[in-house]
């Protein structure tokens, strides 16, 4: 497994490779420049270097924030383009995990701060629990989470570390920043990380990110963002400017207000199209996704129990579509020694056409990867033509019938496969 991580979540721009658990390349740059000046010419470079060719990554890995909001916007559109041109997942880490990583294997708590500006910082806290195996003396370590990562002030930081009363190591921007309030607000032993551990290290985001996907956690690159933690500069301005047209307004008056779907001003406001998230399915989600087979596949639905049985498997992957806290769409996919057999496929009927179906095979294929999956088939109807076009957009290729396999009514089966490239390929 080939991974390339990019991070350009803070000052610091650097990118990686990593095949299996050999790390190949890191190319990290902390100078006078821009994010958008050296991030392409980093890839070049590693790329010449190794002779990488970028069709053999298996993934891309990429800070997902909170940092810099034209240092995130700038990860996040080249990871993407990468995505959608290569056809891999995104594998999404937060900027917290990946710096805490750099501290592989240390005991004490392991605290990461990036200078968040208006005396607070992005952070949140760490530490490495040891995993010793009865019939060896190697220890290995699993990195834990205390306190998510979050945008706090120096004082709840240290308040909350205080509390812990454990000795703890800081690292990260913020550190130098507010090196003087920490010292007169930490009780508790602390320590700066070294200067080759302080900063965002693309290395650490590959080693995260290969554990990830291994868990089957990556991501739709086409609806992924960044998580800010919070909003940027331009937006609170705007927020406090709008808050201040509100004051201007007479209270309760639809002239002053606005009618629905107008500003302060009179100005129509477009209709906000509803995002459909697509997600891993609950065992809450059961009844409804029972419902939405019977009524697409009348016959043909798995049942209630079927499905249960086969979203609580350790060899599957189901992931339910929803929108407006309603489940739209569901599809499956177990792997049978590397080789993915699609189940379920099932879009609401009020929803077909809204590119539903896509989205879910999209980030299934991507999720399916991550747990082994090489290749993938499954069997639609001949005469499904919306089906076949879909599948087909997606790369799945026809390759036989199963002559008269469904009833009612009845129909071949139309046998698709999506196999992995080959060099020959």
């Amino acid at each position: 497994m080939k991974i390339l991580a990019i991070d350009t979540s803070g000052l610091t721009a650097t990118v990686s490779v990593c095949e299996d658990d050999r790390l190949v390349a890191t190319f990290s740059i902390q100078y006078k420049t821009t994010h958008s000046q050296i991030l392409m010419p980093m890839i070049e470079k590693i790329k010449e270097l190794t002779n990488l060719d970028l069709k053999s990554i298996d993934a891309i890995a990429l800070a997902a924030g909170p940092g810099s909001f034209t240092g995130l916007r700038i990860g996040t559109a080249t990871a993407k383009g990468l995505c959608l041109a290569l056809g891999v997942p995104l594998i999404a880490v937060p900027t917290m995990d990946a710096m805490a990583y750099n501290l592989y294997g240390v005991e004490r708590l392991i605290c990461p701060m990036m200078d968040a500006r208006r005396s607070q910082v992005y952070t949140g806290v760490y530490t490495f629990v040891p995993e010793k195996r009865e019939d060896t003396s190697l220890y290995k370590y699993a990195m834990k989470t205390i306190l998510d990562q979050k945008c706090a002030s120096i004082d709840e930081i240290a308040e909350y570390l205080n509390a812990q009363g454990k000795p703890v190591t800081i690292l990260g921007d913020g550190v130098p920043v507010y090196l003087d309030a920490l010292e007169q607000k930490l009780h508790v032993p602390f320590s700066v990380a070294s200067v080759s551990q302080d900063r965002q290290n693309a290395a650490a985001l590959c080693a995260v990110a290969a554990q990830y996907m291994r868990e089957g956690k990556a991501v739709d690159a086409d609806s992924f963002a960044p998580e800010y933690l919070r909003p940027s500069q331009a937006e609170r301005t705007a927020k406090e400017n709008q808050k201040d047209a509100n004051a201007g307004a007479v209270d309760g008056s639809d002239s002053a207000n606005g009618a629905a779907g107008e500003n302060t001003f009179g100005m129509k406001i477009p209709k906000v199209k509803e995002r459909v998230f697509i997600r891993l399915m609950k065992a809450e989600d059961i009844d409804v996704a029972a419902a939405l087979e019977k009524e697409n596949l009348g016959r043909e639905a798995w049942t209630l129990d079927q499905l249960l049985t086969a979203s609580t498997r350790d060899d599957t992957i189901y992931l339910v579509a929803e929108k407006q806290g309603k489940v739209i769409g569901l599809c499956g996919v177990q792997n049978i020694q590397g080789d993915g057999e699609i189940t379920n496929v099932s879009v609401a009927k009020d929803m077909r056409g809204e590119g539903v179906g896509y989205k879910m095979m999209r980030q299934l294929l991507e999720r399916g990867r991550g747990i082994g999956i090489e290749n993938y088939t499954m069997e639609v109807r001949s005469q499904n033509a919306a089906a076949r076009r879909l599948y087909e957009k997606l790369g799945f290729k026809s390759d036989g019938k199963r002559p008269g396999f469904y009833d009612d009514p009845k129909d071949d089966a139309e046998i698709y496969w999506l196999r992995k490239k080959t060099d020959e390929d």
